[in-house]
């Protein structure tokens, strides 16, 4: 793929043609950044062309101290023990959002939305979103979590408009329990 056609592909990817914008989606009302950074397991997405066949999907944010956050996400591309895929993209809160909205970035000098919308009170899980409706994340601090809890999240993910036939669960293989 030739440069200009990989560039274009990014900028698709991140919803950043000429496309008219959605009302916007919920913010959490502030998120405690330090208590936000560590492992989140990704439950179900609607994904991104790189994630479309993802398995033990994880994200990990270090709070870097210029107020960046390094992010490293990874998974398994084709099957639950298929070819681990590493990315590392840097997210950029954006001031006077109660560190609820980032701007994380791939390659420079593109920077994508990133929005948390919902974040549970003792940081067990969460669900971030794009104003764009085209993808979406619910992440738990662990690899599993409850048949009820999925449900909740699934809901509020379908009541901010979202195409639910599009949400994919994301097979998590079980690993001891890890603390973020």
């Amino acid at each position: 793929m030739s440069c200009k056609h990989w560039l274009a592909a990014l900028m698709s990817m991140f919803g950043l043609s000429a496309c008219a914008t959605q009302t916007p989606l919920p913010l959490a009302p502030h998120v405690d950044i330090e208590r936000f950074m560590g492992r989140w397991y990704v439950i179900a997405h609607i994904p991104t062309w790189i994630e479309k066949q993802s398995y033990n999907a994880v994200e990990s944010y270090t709070l870097k101290s210029d107020g960046s956050i390094a992010t490293t996400f990874t998974f398994n591309e084709g099957g639950i023990h298929g070819p681990m895929k590493v990315y590392h993209p840097t997210g950029f809160v954006i001031e006077g959002s109660g560190n609820a909205l980032w701007g994380m970035q791939f390659v420079w000098p593109i920077k994508a939305q990133y929005k948390i919308s919902h974040v549970a009170d003792d940081y067990s899980n969460t669900i971030v979103t794009r104003d764009k409706l085209d993808y979406v994340w619910i992440m738990a601090r662990t690899p599993s979590i409850s048949e009820q809890d999925y449900q909740q999240l699934r809901g509020l993910v379908e009541s901010y408009g979202y195409d639910m036939s599009k949400l994919r669960r994301v097979p998590q293989l079980e690993r001891p329990r890890e603390h973020p």
